[in-house]
């Protein structure tokens, strides 16, 4: 999913709230966390996780173009971000779903006629 399709998502749930509102809002909390992350400092979202920023150390590497040259790798700030509890429970949950068990039936699945066959396209890339 995209930052477009989760605008979508979010105008679609959210009542009274436009496409173009949803898009402000979801650039708005990127910079607000990014801003929050270049100064050091946690956002925390109770129960979905939390973004923070580390300094990973410089080190010494191998120059890809020429395996023989080392190069010093300066270090960085990163982002981190960890599951919270909810998150990381609900992926739990969907991921002891039984793999094969049958989809339910339903009303369109319910009779013994075929669904028809969608007609395939001509122009397709």
């Amino acid at each position: 999913m995209n930052k477009q399709q989760l605008a979508d998502e979010l105008s679609n749930r959210v009542g009274g709230v436009s496409r173009g509102q949803a898009e402000k809002v979801l650039e708005e909390f990127t910079h607000i966390v990014t801003e929050r992350l270049i100064a050091d400092e946690d956002v925390t979202l109770a129960g979905f996780g939390a973004f923070s920023s580390r300094k990973r150390k410089g080190r010494i590497g191998v120059n890809p173009r020429n395996i023989k040259e080392q190069i010093e790798i300066p270090s960085v700030k990163v982002a981190k971000f960890k599951p919270g509890k909810n998150l990381k429970d609900a992926l739990k949950r969907a991921g002891r779903a039984p793999m094969h068990e049958a989809p339910a039936e339903t009303p369109e699945s319910a009779t013994d006629e075929p669904a028809p066959e969608a007609p395939e396209e001509e122009n397709q890339i």
